[in-house]
């Protein structure tokens, strides 16, 4: 029998190689088995997708572990004092929760977040889709990045929220700051930034939320301050903590599954020429394709909370699983043919928007999103093509590149 393959040396996250299209690797992962221990992250690697969409309904599984255990019980360090600042901010909000805690503050956030909420924002949506896209159409070009994957997702999650057009400038930079502490290893540096923009992100939501108690509005800030069930509400750090949340998840994925979508569709131009003559019918499942084919989001982790078993490996407590979507989504064993693009693919189990109790509570709006930026530049900028080759972002965790330099 042939010795199993090294993890280590098959996802190398630093590798430009790997960076530039992680999915062989993946592959070989998936052949090697269903788990496989990583040491330079001490994360066991779970690469199938069978395995991927049980593990993330396992309730002996948690984003946290702290609703059970101290961090000296879970044989975990807790966090250094100076990062304190990110931890308040992102432990509060509820991808970081877990039951009853999380069950609570979700209910209370899908009361200001409901499907008929979320439809009206289809119309502001396409008009500023169009309006941006005929702004690059204006300027010959530019970067699809900058130009509309970012800006749309943006001011969407800032109408929604209620905060003032001329504050929206400061969401991104806090964004990306507080975002790069999920990628693996974080620097010094990249913790410094996000404690610096968590600090002045919570401050500035912390005044927003004292103006809506004053004066509420028809906003999501004012109905997370009206949501009440049980007798009770949102603390102030669950609403500002939530308010990151929606703000980072609501666009962080939908930017980068905008540039990596349209990467891919000047990569594969047979199944770009079949979009722009049948947009109608391809829309809906181009957007699922494109999201399964490269994942904005690579991986997801879980804590085990209690002993498991994977293909005969006991994993105990105390451990860390790294979900890997990417992985997923490219397994054979759920989707035919997983390496090619196929915008018409109808049996699609993507895992994209995750799964279980942390099902992405934006999921709809996103595809809002997605669809109308899309439909847009199909019309307005039917000619657009490719400059050169993108650079991508160094990222692993969150997929995305840095600009995508296109012309009509």
């Amino acid at each position: 029998m042939p010795a199993r393959p090294e993890p280590s040396a098959i996802l190398t996250p630093a590798d430009p190689e790997f960076v530039a299209d992680p999915y062989p690797a993946y592959g070989r992962l998936r052949e090697a088995g269903r788990v496989h221990y990583y040491a330079p992250t001490d994360q066991w690697l779970i690469p199938r997708h069978a395995d991927v969409t049980a593990l993330l309904r396992d309730r002996r599984l948690g984003r946290t572990y702290l609703h059970r255990f101290t961090h000296e019980e879970f044989g975990r360090t807790p966090p250094p004092p100076e990062q304190e600042p990110f931890h308040m901010l992102n432990d509060n909000g509820m991808l970081d929760l877990e039951p009853p805690t999380h069950t609570r503050i979700r209910r209370l956030v899908s009361k200001a977040f409901t499907p008929r909420t979320v439809e009206q924002l289809r119309t502001y949506v396409e008009e500023l889709a169009d309006a941006l896209a005929r702004g690059l159409v204006a300027d010959g070009g530019g970067d699809l990045v900058a130009r509309v994957a970012e800006p749309l997702p943006v001011a969407v999650i800032a109408q929604m929220l209620g905060i003032p057009e001329s504050d929206r400038p400061l969401l991104r930079p806090w964004s990306a700051a507080i975002c790069g502490m999920y990628e693996l290893h974080p620097s010094k540096e990249t913790a410094a930034r996000a404690v610096r923009a968590s600090l002045e992100f919570t401050a500035y939501l912390r005044e927003l939320i004292e103006r809506r108690r004053e004066r509420p509005g028809d906003d999501l800030i004012s109905g997370l301050i009206a949501a009440y069930e049980d007798g009770q509400s949102l603390s102030e750090q669950e609403m500002i903590s939530t308010c990151v949340l929606l703000l980072n998840a609501g666009h962080e994925a939908t930017v980068n599954a905008t540039a990596n979508g349209w990467y891919a569709l000047f990569r594969n131009p047979a199944q770009l020429a079949a979009l722009r003559a049948d947009p109608d019918r391809l829309i809906p499942t181009a957007v699922e394709e494109l999201l399964r084919y490269d994942t904005p989001l690579q991986l997801f982790e879980r804590w085990v909370l209690d002993d498991i078993e994977i293909d005969g490996v006991t994993i105990p407590r105390g451990s860390e699983l790294a979900l890997l979507f990417g992985s997923a989504n490219h397994d054979p064993v759920a989707f035919t043919r997983p390496g090619e693009l196929d915008l018409a693919r109808r049996d699609n189990p993507h895992i994209s928007f995750s799964a279980g109790v942390h099902y992405c509570i934006g999921a709809p709006l996103a595809r809002i999103e997605l669809a109308a930026s899309m439909r847009t530049l199909l019309r307005r900028a039917p000619s657009l093509r490719l400059v050169r080759e993108p650079e991508r972002s160094p990222n692993f965790v969150i997929r995305g590149l840095r600009e995508l330099p296109v012309e009509v």
